[in-house]
């Protein structure tokens, strides 16, 4: 599974991590987040994350 950047803030979205704090189980695919989840860093929308490449 790819990790995702924030576009804003620099966080990394890490599929193996997950976001706990935010309803998000370790193991989600960034693409099975729900549309309303936002950065839990700086706040910024799904749609401002960018794929990192390995």
């Amino acid at each position: 599974m790819k990790k995702y950047q924030c576009d804003v803030c620099g966080y990394v979205y890490d599929p193996a991590v997950g976001d706990p704090d935010g309803g998000i189980a370790p193991g989600t695919a960034f693409e099975d987040i729900p549309a309303d989840w936002v950065c839990p860093v700086c706040g910024a929308a799904k749609d401002d994350f960018s794929p990192v490449e390995d």
